[in-house]
């Protein structure tokens, strides 16, 4: 099969051009990953109102769920998607989401609204299975502008969504969040079924179950360890099962899959300085986004009559002016990439880099100065702007590293560091905001206030100063990705082998 230098199949008997039908492909595929996107806004927006109704202190449990259960099915999503189709494994994925939606919304326990909110987790693979999928089917000339807008959005749905999770939880309860999810993944699964193409690449190779297991028992491990361990003490031995136990098994993975020749994820693969390096900062700006994501809807729906220099006491539908031009800004980001990228030929990596310089700045300065409403919209727009070039360039980076027979597999790495990190940054955050920074009310406001946990304006600063080096650290692995990344060879036998060429490119030689 000959190969265009994005890796896809060499033109044939398909549209070679924009038509209607790749447009409504690429619009729901669009749609549902903007779904991914606004699931952070509308829990975080949320999340005072359902600890109140469970009456439980274990809220972080509703973005740990979901992403632990995202990250832990990744890599085997991604392997099956690779032997059996993207597609297929993408409309698994939506709808599996659609039935966690649906657990949320009737769920009579806090328990079993973890579980629906677990299985909502499949989101998670839906991102690095939807622009493998629109590599291997979309027209060559369109895909990294496709790739680009699938990943930051269009903004149909993620900019006004925090005007619709204001208006569904002031109108209609918390629960109306997951009714509207339930809906909007059904519509939307059932339109990428009729307009998206099956890819036809497959990767001819046995699938690793043990490899699976081990990795996803690996980071579901790390992740719950790390996610209560101030709750259970760092040094409880609760925790540290978790995280020795995490560890070892992601060890042994890797013991296994050095021995195995079809094993779930090519080592010699994420060797490479062009993968490792990717999946690094793709995991740093996500970090990034969670983080800052989960911060703002706190900080200004502070009351400001609690004289803590930040707050404006904003309702969850007023939390929307500030959330907005995040939205905007990402889509913007997006759309510059694509551009940029498909058009003129930039370098993915600068568009990283220069995501993670805008992100960084926007957190930096409102560590500073967080009591002004202008100011934290700018600030915003600079974050919203940064996350929009590097969710961007993470797929664009991908497809000229890796070949189509290797793409979601590979991929679905960067989806396990995507979920990994917005799930660790919030717990550092807030363990040292919890630790030093709560503020200290008279009994009476302490009353009033219902127990809730405030902190004080040095508190943020910290927590956005931990966001700040995070996007340091993306920006730092987007100037170690090669000037000139050369793809991977695909022998005849299936099997990943680096070449002379791509030795130079290994992390480890």
């Amino acid at each position: 099969m000959v190969f265009t230098s994005f890796g896809v199949p060499a033109p044939g008997p398909v549209e070679q051009r924009w038509t209607p039908r790749l447009v409504i492909s690429l619009l729901s595929i669009v749609l549902m990953l903007e779904m991914l996107a606004i699931s952070y806004i509308m829990i975080a927006t949320a999340l005072p109102y359902i600890a109140k109704h469970y009456q439980t202190t274990q809220g972080a449990w509703l973005l740990t769920a979901f992403l632990l259960f995202g990250a832990m099915v990744a890599p085997l999503l991604g392997k099956l998607a690779d032997l059996y189709g993207k597609r297929l494994m993408l409309l698994v994925c939506v709808f599996g989401a659609a039935l966690g939606s649906l657990v949320s919304a009737v769920a009579p326990t806090y328990s079993i609204l973890i579980v629906g909110r677990a299985l909502t987790g499949l989101l998670v693979a839906c991102l690095f299975l939807s622009y493998s999928l629109i590599r291997d089917v979309f027209p060559p000339k369109t895909i990294a502008l496709a790739v680009s807008i699938a990943t930051s959005g269009m903004g149909i749905i993620a900019i006004p969504a925090p005007f619709i999770t204001g208006w569904l939880i002031d109108g209609f309860g918390f629960r109306s969040i997951f009714w509207f999810t339930l809906i909007a993944l059904a519509v939307l699964g059932t339109l990428i079924l009729f307009t998206t193409q099956e890819s036809t690449i497959r990767q001819h190779a046995r699938l690793d179950l043990l490899g699976a297991i081990l990795l996803g028992a690996g980071i579901a491990g790390v992740l719950v360890g790390v996610s209560f361990g101030p709750t259970w003490g760092w040094a409880a031995t609760s925790t540290l099962a978790y995280l020795i136990g995490g560890v070892v098994l992601i060890g042994a993975w890797l013991v296994s899959a050095g021995k195995l020749s079809d094993p779930l994820i090519d080592i010699k693969v994420l060797r490479r300085r062009s993968v490792a390096f990717t999946v690094l900062a793709a995991g740093c700006i996500y970090g990034v986004s969670g983080l800052y994501t989960m911060l703002l809807p706190m900080l200004v729906m502070t009351p400001k009559e609690l004289g803590l220099g930040y707050g404006f006491g904003s309702t969850a539908e007023g939390t929307a002016i500030f959330q907005a031009p995040l939205g905007l800004f990402t889509v913007i980001g997006g759309v510059i990439v694509g551009v940029l990228v498909g058009r003129i030929g930039a370098k993915p990596r600068i568009m990283m880099a220069a995501g993670a310089v805008s992100a960084g700045f926007g957190c930096l300065f409102t560590a500073f100065s967080h009591d002004d409403k202008l100011l934290i919209i700018v600030f915003g727009a600079l974050v919203g702007l940064g996350m929009g070039l590097g969710y961007a360039a993470v797929p664009n980076l991908l497809i000229e590293a890796v070949p189509p027979q290797l793409q979601a597999s590979t991929a679905s790495i960067a989806g396990v560091f995507q979920s990994v990190f917005p799930a660790v940054l919030p717990v550092i955050a807030f363990t040292v905001m919890n630790n030093s920074f709560t503020a200290v009310f008279p009994p009476e406001i302490t009353k009033m206030l219902g127990g809730a946990v405030m902190y004080t304006s040095d508190g943020f600063k910290i927590a956005y100063l931990i966001a700040a080096v995070t996007a340091v650290g993306c920006l730092l692995a987007a100037l170690a990705l090669p000037s000139r990344i050369t793809q991977l060879q695909v022998p005849s036998d299936g099997a990943p082998a680096v070449d002379e060429a791509d030795r130079e490119d290994a992390v480890v030689a």
